[in-house]
């Protein structure tokens, strides 16, 4: 995989901070928690049953906005793959260790298992669906900064959640739940999902320009990626971390 050329500060220790982030939404994704009612005046919505990756997950798409504002897609194409291997090692460990007979002392297979036990076909849902979700905005990401020529940073980090999120939700419950229940309760299940994730996003703005501006005066780097190659596959070509 190509190491992005320049020397910064602070990548490293964001594509870290990345990597742990979608490993503990994984482990965290099996319950199935409560969110709401929420109320305003007279009018309520909610409550609504969300797996409990909604408290972290979506944070992996405001990194992914970082990496692609600060240093470029090439920057961002590492983390993805990075998240994706090591979500897959996270998955193919889970299954070996519960494969592996217990010790006789060992009294917590069920509970060991339950937790690490992925079902194959949410395992492939779920990496599928980050992988295309992720590059997916940070290709929006790209493009809209090259188009708005570096303004409006909010259009950029919204459209381009609006864009991946999509492409995440649709792939991720579809992949997971089609032939399960009907087309009309995997809507409903998209919508929402949809929903909260996108406003996930809009409601963190302001910390995501606190954020980029930040960082784009610690590293003196404005990454615009004009002349990038948008392959998510192009590890060996160099990134344009042009300001």
């Amino acid at each position: 995989m190509r190491p992005v050329t320049r020397s910064y500060k602070y990548l490293d220790a964001l594509t870290t901070t990345f990597v742990v982030i979608l490993l503990v939404s994984n482990l965290i994704a099996q319950k199935v928690c409560l969110i709401g009612p929420f109320s305003v005046g007279r009018w309520s919505i909610g409550p609504f049953a969300v797996s409990g990756a909604i408290l972290l997950f979506p944070i992996t798409y405001i990194f992914g906005d970082i990496f692609t504002e600060v240093y470029g897609y090439a920057a961002s194409r590492r983390a993805i793959w990075l998240g994706f291997f090591g979500t897959a090692l996270l998955y193919l460990m889970g299954a070996i260790v519960i494969a592996l007979p217990a010790a006789p002392g060992w009294k917590n297979e069920q509970a060991f298992a339950t937790v690490f036990g992925f079902i194959p076909r949410i395992l492939a849902a779920s990496l599928i669906a980050f992988w295309a979700g992720e590059f997916a905005n940070s290709y929006t990401m790209a493009r809209l900064k090259i188009f708005t020529n570096g303004r409006k940073l909010w259009t950029r980090t919204i459209g381009s959640t609006v864009v991946g999120q999509a492409v995440d939700t649709v792939l991720v419950i579809t992949l997971t739940f089609g032939g399960i229940y009907p087309v009309r309760i995997l809507l409903n299940i998209i919508a929402t999902g949809y929903a909260l994730k996108v406003g996930y996003e809009v409601l963190a703005t302001p910390i995501t320009y606190l954020v980029i501006n930040w960082l784009k005066r610690a590293e003196q780097s404005d990454a615009f990626d004009r002349h990038e190659s948008f392959n998510p596959f192009s590890f060996a070509e160099g990134g344009n971390l042009d300001a």
